[in-house]
């Protein structure tokens, strides 16, 4: 006997009220066991699966992929009442330890990283029928994509003195100049007769062949064109004048020579009907930008430059790269920037900090979680390495691989989100010199690293070409004033231009 159980959208956050379902794990028929992964959702911090909290068979899956489900609304009806329900609880109450189940002390089971879900979700409105109808009106978006650049042009105004209203093709699209023509000349040719006060049909010619019959003395009118849907082509012109040319007529060439001046022609508009593309902002860019949006206008900023010899820190790199205790391990100039921050930072614990608006404070860290700012399909996001302060130089470098290898898969974990205490940027990847990188939201400074150049340099008094890169440090100046941004931007490059300072700090 079929016994039904519909399992809803858990706050896979905190405080989270909705998620978009990137894809099914599971299919129409498949048997599930608890725990047993049933769909992937993308919600405003992470994707992450979402497991069975019961055993048996699902029977139907009440969203498609790409669908935006508020948390508590149903998503997948499984029925527990076959041979796979051993291990199914009695009742609708989620397994305990699952995410939205109980667990030990009375709390509610959510993700890993989070508090249990302390606020109520709210709901969108409904879309009523009138708004549905209209919506469906709309031209539908696009799937979500890389962004792109680009703006809306307005439509072309009409200039002519004696605009008409243009004919409509079905769905409301105005038909141009040249369809309309061809629709009245369609019309005379049929028989029908030119409505009172509306003017004659107008020849069909391309405007070089307008321009080549006007110079030759020609009336389009009198021609009969011979070209596709009876447009007049250059060789109708010459029939016509050499059956009917006046004397003395001259060519497009002897005219514009006499003239001194050189024939243009206009160039169509190509339109931007169908040129356009939308995308959907949700998820994590959503998230990414209007936190971006928030700490630009309420931490204020500023951005100090550096410019660094790093050739000896190159150099080391080529060496401890050979070493057989570094065998395996990436060893990047980001792993070196990354460290000397590390070095500046204990030198210098204010600028590890953040800024508390309540009980304005300064909340000074005693350790250091390292966010990487890390491009993916999804968007912007910065992992940070847990107390990375105390990683040793191949751990880190470990570390590094890994946060970089699991941001690339989209497998990023919410946990590894939160908790940052300073960022860096590495937009050398991309052969950017520098940027004026934005705080990410609770930190109070960020540093971009650019890309490493051959350039000419003096070295010792004399013109060398050394291996040079740009800094580029934001700090909030609510908590690091101009001298302490300075000093520390100074000491991670002394560190990177000589490593051997490290030893001093």
């Amino acid at each position: 006997m079929a016994d039904l159980r519909q399992f809803k959208l858990p706050d896979v956050g905190e405080g989270l009220t909705e998620g978009e379902i990137l894809q099914w794990l599971v299919a129409v028929g498949d048997v599930v066991t608890t725990n047993q992964p049933l769909c992937e959702v993308e919600t405003a911090k992470a994707a992450v699966e979402l497991p069975s909290p019961y055993a048996g068979t699902v029977v139907e899956l009440l969203h498609e992929p790409g669908t935006t489900v508020d948390v508590g609304a149903p998503i997948i009806t499984i029925d527990i009442g076959g041979p796979a329900a051993d291990d199914a609880p009695a009742d609708d109450t989620p397994a305990a330890g699952l995410i939205g189940g109980p667990a030990p002390g009375g709390r509610t089971s959510v993700l890993v990283g989070y508090g249990p879900k302390n606020t109520e979700a709210v709901r969108r409105p409904r879309r009523s029928g009138a708004a549905a109808a209209e919506r469906a009106t709309v031209p539908q978006v696009l799937p979500e994509a890389d962004y792109g650049s680009g703006s809306e042009r307005p439509p072309l105004l009409a200039t002519a003195p004696d605009v008409r209203s243009k004919p409509v093709r079905p769905g409301g699209v105005e038909m141009g100049r040249a369809a309309e023509q061809h629709a009245t000349d369609s019309e005379a040719a049929s028989g029908q007769a030119v409505a009172p006060g509306r003017r004659a049909p107008r020849p069909l010619a391309k405007p070089p062949v307008r321009k080549y019959a006007k110079d030759c003395g020609v009336d389009l009118t009198t021609v009969t064109g011979t070209g596709d849907g009876g447009v007049i082509t250059r060789a109708d012109v010459d029939a016509a004048r050499s059956g009917a040319a006046p004397s003395g007529a001259r060519t497009p060439a002897e005219l514009a020579a006499e003239a001194g001046t050189v024939v243009r022609f206009p160039v169509a508009d190509a339109g931007t009907e169908g040129r356009e593309q939308r995308i959907p902002v949700k998820g994590v860019r959503k998230h990414t930008a209007a936190a971006m949006v928030a700490s630009a206008f309420t931490a204020p900023h500023v951005t100090e430059f550096l410019t660094v010899d790093v050739t000896r820190t190159m150099q080391l790199r080529t060496r401890l790269a050979a070493r057989p205790e570094l065998a395996g391990l990436r060893i990047s100039p980001l792993l070196f920037v990354a460290k000397a921050l590390l070095l500046a930072a204990h030198r210098h614990p204010m600028v590890n900090s953040s800024w508390d608006e309540t009980a304005q404070e300064i909340v000074v860290k005693d350790y250091v979680n390292l966010g990487i700012a890390a491009a993916t399909p999804r968007g912007l996001i910065v992992p940070n390495v847990k107390d990375a302060g105390r990683l040793s130089l191949a751990e880190l470098a470990g570390a590094l691989a890994d946060l970089t290898a699991t941001a690339r898969e989209g497998k990023t974990s919410p946990t590894a989100m939160s908790g940052g205490t300073i960022t860096i940027t590495n937009v050398g990847v991309f052969g950017v010199d520098t940027g004026t990188p934005i705080l990410n939201p609770g930190e109070s400074a960020i540093l971009a690293f650019g890309a490493v150049r051959e350039t000419p340099w003096v070295h010792k008094g004399k013109i060398r070409i050394r291996q040079v890169t740009q800094l580029a440090l934001s700090f909030d100046h609510r908590v690091v004033d101009g001298e302490l941004g300075s000093r520390f931007l100074a000491d991670i490059g002394a560190v990177l231009h000589d490593p051997g300072t490290a030893l001093a700090f």
